[in-house]
């Protein structure tokens, strides 16, 4: 393997591309190293009340949308956050994931999930109270997810 660094003063912000001839389990392997190492700093402000909180996202169980705005919900704690759940979507690590149209899980903070085929399977967590429900529709993409971070452990 090739490795080249390319300095270029006109760019905006920097930019990392893999060239190959085929995607294979060690290219696979790198872009996802590079793309947790990217968001391995991720830190918001999260609110409660008149207070600001700083701390990194790994924390975070769920966000949620309730009636008041989005919440981060911790393993005792809810906080307020000044995103919308896309926003979330896209500058969260990728071990968040959306599970219905008003919940996205860190896959890396569930202990247990109990699947009903007919209706929304309940997600708990470890140490702690707080549970969600995954849709049928993300049912699938959520037990794949969760198997293979599984495996790589």
């Amino acid at each position: 393997m090739k490795i080249e660094i390319e300095i270029d003063t006109a760019l905006q912000e920097s930019e990392l591309r893999i060239r190959c001839p085929e995607i294979n389990e060690e290219i696979t392997l790198i872009q996802k190293m590079i793309s947790e190492l990217d968001n391995s700093q991720t830190q918001m402000i999260f609110y409660q009340n008149d207070t600001e909180f700083y701390f990194h996202v790994s924390r975070v169980l769920f966000f949620e949308t309730a009636d008041k705005g989005i919440f981060a919900h911790t393993t005792d704690d809810e906080f307020l956050v000044e995103y919308k759940l896309y926003e979330l979507e896209e500058l969260l690590p990728p071990y968040f994931m959306r599970i219905s149209k008003s919940t996205i899980l860190n896959t890396t903070k569930v202990y247990s999930i109990t699947r009903s085929p007919t209706a929304s399977s309940r997600v708990e967590f470890q140490n702690s109270y707080k549970k969600v429900y995954v849709s049928r529709n993300y049912y699938k993409l959520l037990k794949w997810k969760l198997d293979h971070q599984h495996m790589e452990r």
